[in-house]
């Protein structure tokens, strides 16, 4: 056997491995990453988690966050999940090492797709891999989002087959990847994949008109969008899930037409402009992809001794303090509100792709500039708002997502991977060597003048200023000052590095081209070079000071004594945490069902209620929630407790409707609506009520008996019917529930909660989710796996017959 025909899949494989695990090293010890989303997610997914290890099944339902919400965007495990099964083959590695492995295997694929060189693909895999946003959104817990960019070059490694006329395989990859880029579950990260596909599409097609190839194109559109739809069918569940929910989250357009304060609400079928464009990237902050620190780095930047912070609060407030200031000092400079870490691409990789940008010809060199381009003026957001504008309010889903900057992945992207395929041409023989020349000296004067005029004359040019200094001068006089130069410095310290990988790159290139080195000399140079420029940067964010004990992880939040005494209560019910900001908080969920919760997409009525109730302290609002605690700070900032005896209980009766026609009546009903004896109801539900006064009855009562997640039993006795409101989230696309056995109809209460007729006698009421959209999903998807089966093999066994086809001489 030939051992060298599989170096090129040995050698990345074990590399990518050898790299992954070194970077990650405490992986080996059975430590874990501290992520602090996934701490997050630990504490809202934690009742979850429970049933499903006591029960053996999925709940589909969490009461523990927003006083309750469907777990599909949450932690979810839908049946016939294969996708799901091929995915844990892929990341074998313990985590995080093993997204670092799945972004170098899917970029090698991507680059060998493209006929690179191996050993230059395996660089382009390690830079991808190392990039710095890719390395922070792990730093941070974004797991999902590095999930569905891992799979990125796989979707795009499909599309190349396909137009390579590699049908067979093109279509069978493009399937997988794509089914495995959704089953990664993170929307935003996929709907960029498709802007990116769209722009390979729209310079394709540009190409096929000009070659007079068009049926061709349309030929291998209809291929891929037959593999994209078996993609989606075999995620039909998940999918479906997340679009029923998404109609009720804050993704989706809102009933009410006033804000909180009465003025009138900024109508949109999704988030508002000013969320979508709260983090939107400066126009100046662009240059953070070629000088890491251009705008200081992030705001809890690590200053050594020498620092001018350091020294300043060293006399003023003792070399403890001082050191604990610099060690997380604020010296981003930008307008984002939160900054982990610059989304760093890399001076190697961008010289090597302006290169590539003057030396390549063709429409792969058109569709990855014209990307990276409409990536970086999308992440500009509210600092162009031209453009931004018109995305949100006319390109469909554009306005179901925020973060803006966050589409930047599509350079992250594209950067790297025109620059390897530009030096792959640059040390072949594609092009003369005068045309070499002529781009080397064009990417020279323009990559190689920036580096030099910014460490030149950058920290003359900017006032290094944040908006929040004044916040620190408020602290202590003169601390702004000293902020302010160590943001020069490392300005200046950045440019300098960047500008002397630039040069170096520049030399081998040189030497390479005047015959001074050979080519695997350029080659190691630059695995050297990427690797210490990319890793340098990285190790600043993401290192092995932020991995903790496994133990510490499954149980990220510690149970205060205070805590613990409410615990012992085992009656259901929520808390009320002050501690923290409620709608950004996990940590409340890992013990108890809390009035708030940590997530993306929350429950849209509920953040309303919150927004026009719960932050103006509604006490009404809270009882009817079942608060029965309330966590605060006391002395010295430590927890305390207090019971609340007016809580609504589980269920209760009440002896008044109110009927209204809108949103905006339902909400503001609220205000003064005394909720143990009245209740608001749409007007909807007027005719099959009727009455709007009932008559007290003393001797009802309404308990609730069991309790699971998604299965409620309440025991009732009345001597006349009776008028029932439940302390429970209303959510029709799911909750059934029965009298007796018997399936009966349900109204929405009070904008969020769940009310019910029920007869006089003594009944046993149950309420059950069942999301009939599983089942549905589930049928699907079935089906489809089939297909996906089914179509390649077919297609294999008559590719296969027409080649031992062989006709008969004498025809």
């Amino acid at each position: 056997m030939n051992i060298k025909k599989f170096l090129p899949v040995l050698i990345p494989l074990l590399s990518f491995v050898i790299i992954s695990l070194a970077y990650f090293s405490p992986v080996l010890e059975g430590k874990e990453l501290f992520q602090s989303d996934i701490a997050q997610f630990r504490g809202m997914s934690k009742e979850v988690k429970d049933f499903r290890d006591r029960f053996e099944e999925e709940p589909y339902w969490t009461n523990r966050a927003f006083g309750g919400m469907p777990t599909y965007q949450l932690s979810t495990y839908y049946p016939n999940d294969y996708i799901k099964k091929l995915d844990g083959f892929l990341r074998f590695l313990p985590r995080p090492a093993d997204y670092l492995f799945l972004y170098f295997l899917g970029f090698y694929l991507l680059l060998s797709i493209l006929k690179v060189d191996w050993k230059l693909a395996l660089i382009g895999a390690v830079g991808f891999g190392f990039s710095t946003y890719l390395i922070i959104i792990l730093g941070v817990g974004h797991n999902a989002k590095a999930h569905a960019i891992a799979y990125m070059p796989f979707v795009l490694s499909g599309l190349l087959l396909v137009f390579d006329k590699k049908y067979l395989l093109g279509f069978v990859l493009t399937a997988l990847a794509m089914a495995l880029e959704i089953n990664a579950s993170h929307p935003q990260m996929t709907y960029y994949l498709l802007f990116l596909v769209l722009i390979f599409g729209i310079v394709y097609l540009i190409q096929a008109v000009k070659d007079r190839e068009v049926k061709l194109f349309a030929k291998h559109i209809g291929l891929l969008l037959v593999a994209v739809v078996l993609a989606v069918g075999v995620n039909a569940t998940s999918l479906l899930a997340t679009m029923e929910y998404a109609d009720h989250s804050t993704r989706s357009q809102s009933e009410l037409t006033i804000d909180p304060d009465g003025s009138p609400k900024e109508i949109s079928s999704g988030l508002s402009k000013s969320y979508i464009t709260e983090y939107s990237f400066g126009l100046m902050e662009t240059f953070d992809l070629f000088i890491p620190r251009f705008m200081g780095g992030s705001n809890n930047e690590k200053l050594d001794k020498e620092s001018y912070t350091y020294r300043f609060l060293k006399d003023k407030a003792g070399r403890k303090q001082a050191l604990g200031f610099a060690q997380n000092a604020p010296m981003y400079w930008g307008d984002q509100p939160i900054v982990a870490a610059p989304p760093y691409i890399g001076a190697v990789f961008i010289y090597l792709f302006v290169l590539a940008a003057f030396l390549i010809k063709g429409p792969l060199k058109k569709w990855l500039v014209a990307a990276t381009i409409f990536s970086i003026i999308l992440s500009w957001g509210k600092n162009f708002e031209l453009v931004t504008n018109f995305f949100i309010d006319y390109v469909p889903l554009y306005n179901k997502f925020r973060a803006v900057s966050s589409i930047q992945v599509i350079a992250e992207l594209a950067v790297p991977l025109l620059a390897i395929f530009g030096v792959h041409h640059f040390l072949g023989n594609t092009y003369t060597k005068a045309e070499k020349m002529k781009a080397f000296k064009a990417s020279g004067i323009l990559v190689l003048g920036l580096a030099l005029f910014f460490t030149a004359v950058g920290a003359s040019l900017f006032s290094f200023e944040s908006y929040r200094d004044g916040n620190y001068e408020q602290m202590l006089a003169g601390l702004s000052e000293v902020l302010v130069e160590d943001r020069r410095t490392i300005f200046f310290q950045d440019s300098l590095r960047t500008l002397v990988f630039v040069v170096i790159t520049a030399c081998l290139l040189w030497l390479f081209m005047t015959n001074k080195i050979k080519r695997y000399i350029v080659i190691i140079g630059l695995f050297i070079l990427v690797l210490f420029d990319l890793v340098g940067v990285d190790l600043r964010y993401v290192n092995q000071d932020d991995f903790i004990s496994k133990a510490k992880i499954e149980k990220p939040f510690d149970l205060s004594p205070m805590q613990a005494e409410i615990l012992k209560d085992k009656e259901h019910f929520r808390v009320m945490n002050f501690m923290v900001n409620p709608m950004n908080d996990g940590s409340t969920s890992f013990y108890h069902n809390s009035i708030g919760g940590y997530h993306a997409a929350k429950p849209r009525r509920y953040q309303e209620l919150f927004d026009f109730q719960i932050a103006r302290n509604n006490m009404e609002v809270l009882n009817m929630l079942n608060t029965k605690y309330f966590i605060f700070p006391g002395e010295n900032n430590l927890e305390n407790v207090q019971i609340n005896e007016e809580a609504n209980g589980n269920a209760w009766f009440v002896t008044e409707i109110e009927y209204v026609d809108t949103a905006n009546e339902e909400i503001k009903a609220l205000d003064s609506l005394k909720t143990k004896s009245k209740v608001i109801l749409e007007r909807k539900y007027e005719e099959a009520i009727g009455e709007t006064v009932f008559e007290k009855d003393s001797t009802a009562s309404i308990s609730l008996t069991s309790y699971k997640a998604n299965e409620l039993i309440y025991a009732v006795s009345a001597s006349r019917d009776q008028l029932a409101v439940f302390s429970e989230i209303y959510y029709e696309d799911g909750w059934n529930a029965y009298i007796d056995g018997k399936l009966v109809p349900h109204m929405r209460a009070n904008y969020v909660l769940r009310s019910l007729m029920i007869p006089k006698g003594e009944h046993e009421l149950v309420f059950k989710f069942e999301p009939r959209v599983i089942e549905t999903g589930n049928m699907i998807s079935l089906i489809s796996y089939g297909l996906l089966i089914l179509i390649p093999l077919g297609w294999f066994l008559r590719e296969r017959q027409k080649k031992s086809f062989k006709p008969d001489e004498n025809e």
